[in-house]
């Protein structure tokens, strides 16, 4: 996999990590919810990144 497609998949990520963490935290008040949510976006990145 070349560099341009693995930036791709970080912008892909990206966005709905800063996005969905401002929802989450709205959601719950708290930021133990929001770290759960980064964790599982880290974790799918990882994921499509090591392919």
């Amino acid at each position: 996999m070349n560099i341009s497609r693995k930036l791709g998949i970080l912008v892909f990520c990206g966005v709905p990590a800063i996005i969905g963490g401002g929802i989450v935290y709205a959601i719950f008040g708290s930021y133990v919810p929001v770290l759960v949510y980064e964790v599982i976006l880290l974790l799918a990145a990882g994921g499509f990144a090591s392919k």
